[in-house]
């Protein structure tokens, strides 16, 4: 499979299945950072070494939410208190998961993203 991407993020795999949920997608991925990524994306499994699909990050909320509860949709974080280290919500669409998860060597020191070689 050709790589069309130059990073990945890592995400656990609880949320990852949220992600690439067809039938009701997870399209906030909420960190404790904001990002200035745009376009597509890989989605690395935390601890697997494996790219298990891409996303597309097509904006960023760069404040704190208000009213997390009403975004439950989106962001799929149950526990509301988990959004105070959370507090910034990547805005994702077109998630597609790989039939067949790309392994790649994991850098050290990398905690949120992970530059792939095209």
């Amino acid at each position: 499979m050709k790589i069309e991407f130059a990073k990945a993020f890592i995400v656990q795999k609880f949320w990852s299945d949220k992600i690439f949920d067809l039938s009701d997608p997870k399209t906030w991925e909420m960190r404790s950072t904001i990002t200035k990524q745009r376009g597509t994306v890989g989605v690395i499994e935390a601890g697997s070494g494996l790219i298990v699909g891409t996303v597309d990050i097509v904006a960023c909320l760069q404040h704190p939410l208000e009213n997390p509860e009403l975004f439950l949709g989106q962001h799929k974080v149950e526990d509301l208190s988990l959004l105070d280290k959370w507090p910034y919500a990547w805005i994702l669409s077109n998630a597609k998961r790989f039939e067949q998860p790309i392994p790649y060597t994991h850098p050290k020191g990398a905690v949120i993203w992970v530059n792939i070689c095209k």
